[in-house]
Formats: structure tokens, sequence, C-alpha cells
């Protein structure tokens, strides 16, 4: 057996296995009456979906969102689309579809989005990062840059995003941004005023 192949299927079965131990670990805390205040395991539930299967347009793959990539059932990432996840306006946990075309072209499609709430909070530059969050909510969310680009958002501006309404996330998806007045414009300073 070729040594690629066999690394391959060696890192199949250690990813199989972390899957089964993550799963037994949650059995276990649900036993116990503990509740996980983690947020939503993407590889576990990616698990669960449809496998890559073949079609005339190409290999179609399902896989839950993650907040940048989309994560398959076999633990693979998959990159999506700034722009694409910005306008569909993407939330962790939705479930993809991605399509691989025999070119080699990458088409994703949102195809079961979870439940969302709004929430309204202020974008705040992370210095150390340089990127914008969004805090909100005594919470910090990642939020794509692509979105706050469209939005021509700006430090201080009020923001408003779609969160998972069912479980913690650390990205949130940016529906709107409300632009802060500008303090600068003093008219008065322009005109003479007559009396």
């Amino acid at each position: 057996m070729p040594k690629a192949k066999k690394i391959e299927e060696l890192e199949s079965l250690v990813y199989t296995l972390e899957l089964e131990l993550k799963k037994t670990k949650l059995v276990l805390a649900e036993l116990a009456g503990k509740k996980s205040n983690e947020a939503v395991d993407f590889s576990l539930r990616a698990a669960g979906l449809n496998s890559e299967s073949q079609a005339e347009s190409g290999t179609i793959i399902e896989g839950v969102f993650d907040g940048q990539l989309m994560v398959g059932p076999d633990g693979k990432k998959y990159s999506v689309p700034a722009n694409y996840a910005s306008k569909s306006k993407l939330v962790e946990g939705d479930i993809l579809k991605l399509t691989i075309a025999r070119d080699g072209t990458f088409i994703f499609k949102q195809i079961s989005p979870v439940e969302r709430k709004r929430i309204v909070g202020y974008l705040v530059k992370d210095k150390e990062q340089d990127e914008f969050v969004v805090l909100a909510e005594e919470k910090v969310y990642k939020v794509l840059m692509a979105s706050i680009t469209y939005f021509k958002g700006e430090e201080g501006d009020e923001v408003v995003i779609l969160a998972p309404k069912d479980s913690d996330s650390n990205w949130a998806a940016v529906e709107n941004i409300i632009k802060k007045p500008n303090q600068k414009h003093n008219h008065t300073d322009e005109f003479d005023i007559i009396l």
C-alpha cells in the first residue's frame, strides 16, 4: 500500500475516533445531568449529514458553516467566499451544499438555515487583531470584513447582527449598519449670521 494512501486512511481513522469520543462525552454529560455551555461542535453536526455524492454536475458535499468555513462530514474544511457568506447573511450552524463542478468551480448554496436572533451592538476595532468586531449583549462577535466594507462601517457605528437563536456563537452575520451621526459638521461656522 502506498505511503500517502496509508496516511490518508490513518487520518480518517483518527477523525472517526475523535468524533466517537466527542459523542461519548456528550452522552456521558447528558446522563450526569451536566449541560455544556460550549458553542456548537460543527464537526459533530457535519458528521450527521449526508456524505459526499456524485452527480452529473460534479461532487456534492453537505456541511455546516462555522462562521468562515464549511465543515464537511469527513472533517474537511472548505473556504466559503466571504462575499457569498456576507451577502447571504450566513450564520454559524447553517447547513450548506457545496457542488464541486467538474472544472473545479465551487458552488455553495444555503439549504437549511438555523433559527436566528437579531442583536444590536456597536462596531469596535480590535487593535491586536486589526479587525472589526461587534460588541453586543456583553459579548464580542467576530464579523466578516466583507460585510463591514459593503456597509462602509466605521468604529462606533451601531450594527444589527444575526446570531443563532438556540446556541452560543463566536461569529455573527451583519444585517445592517446604522451610521453614527457626523459630529464634525457645524454649519453655523460656515455662514455669517446677520441680525
